[in-house]
């Protein structure tokens, strides 16, 4: 018998204003609400906010935190203060990616890892078994978070004036925790301003009812926040990073810090920085409306070199793009590759992963 999907401490509210629900992550969880078009639009204009209580969080704490942490992690963590945070991947020893996440630095001796939803067990597993010879205490507390993301250029007026929370002073990438375990942090997943409350569920249940009745925040669904991180280039685990792409071939080695000491995956990744990856992400502009869609092959001169990993037409700009994985020696902007859609095949040119500027409050 097939085990019935969970659902967040918001599940009876997406109902209540008719969201679309669909499976993701494991999760029962809204698609859209008045429509991922204008759900979107509210975003990239105004203010939008997302349950996004399906994340993962695991508390890392002990003596040997930070060395753990930096072990598991590609970024490294001894560069940060306390109440800053670092986005980056976990990796096998053979450079591919157990996910990407971010790690929040509560001391020197206590991280917080946020996590994505379709690989909380698969996560706390490989944690849990890295961790041998390591003196730090693992706790999987994705049962005790719920999460909203308030995102948009109106959200930090919305966070002061409608839940009363002062965010102000919170610069890009950092948190505050205060005595009730509520953590606030500058983050997001849109490409806007926008902030993250993890909290229990009583108090996510309260904040999205301020959110909603104050009618300064639209409530949207997972739709177009696929939508609003792909336009400006965002990775999606599973679509830009997976087991089979590491964060070289993504183009992600930035957040990869071979100069910090031993971590898992280090070799694999270092000797593909040194010679090139074969192959690599890249974005793809269409000459034509059509829409590319995930697995979609492409094509020069009839050879097959890659498929694509999202593909949308554009909400912000209008256009018909994709982002794909093909053979490093067609990653140069400008080359031009078909894209086949369904039984045609459609002229495109290689241009940057991002089509649309980010606006984040640094």
């Amino acid at each position: 018998m097939e085990q019935a999907n969970k659902r967040t401490c918001l599940y009876d509210k997406h109902v209540a204003l008719g969201a679309l629900i669909s499976p993701f992550g494991g999760f029962d969880m809204p698609i859209q609400y008045s429509g991922i078009i204008d759900e979107h639009q509210a975003v990239r204009q105004a203010c939008g906010v997302f349950d996004v209580s399906h994340m993962g969080e695991i508390l890392i704490t002990g003596s040997d935190a930070e060395r753990y942490v930096n072990y598991i992690f590609t970024n490294d963590v001894r560069q940060i203060e306390r109440g800053q945070i670092l986005y980056g991947m976990m990796c096998y020893e053979d450079g591919g990616v157990v996910d990407d996440l971010l790690v929040y630095k509560m001391a020197d001796d206590c991280f917080f890892l946020v996590i994505n939803a379709s690989n909380i067990d698969k996560d706390w597993a490989w944690i849990q078994e890295q961790s041998k010879g390591y003196d730090v205490t693992l706790d999987n507390q994705s049962e005790q978070y719920g999460e909203l993301a308030i995102q948009g250029p109106q959200a930090e007026s919305v966070m002061e004036e409608v839940l009363g929370l002062a965010c102000k002073n919170l610069k890009f990438y950092t948190f505050l925790e205060n005595t009730d375990k509520v953590i606030v942090s500058r983050t997001g997943y849109t490409g806007e301003d926008g902030f993250e409350i993890y909290a229990d569920a009583d108090y996510i249940r309260t904040c999205w009812d301020k959110l909603i009745a104050s009618g300064r925040c639209k409530p949207c669904g997972l739709g177009c926040r696929d939508t609003l991180r792909f336009e400006v280039g965002l990775p999606l685990y599973g679509d830009e990073l997976s087991a089979e792409i590491t964060p070289i071939m993504a183009g992600l080695g930035m957040f990869v810090k071979f100069d910090k000491g031993e971590f898992i995956g280090r070799e694999a990744l270092a000797r593909q920085k040194a010679e090139g990856p074969t192959k690599k992400l890249v974005g793809i502009e269409l000459r034509d409306k059509a829409i590319p869609r995930h697995g979609y092959a492409l094509f020069k001169n009839g050879l097959s070199i890659g498929l694509v990993t999202t593909g949308y037409h554009t909400i912000s700009t209008d256009k018909s793009v994709c982002m794909a994985l093909i053979d490093a020696q067609y990653a140069a902007l400008g080359t031009e590759v078909e894209v086949q859609i369904r039984k045609k095949t459609f002229p495109g040119v290689v241009c940057r992963k991002r089509f649309y500027d980010k606006h984040y409050k640094k």
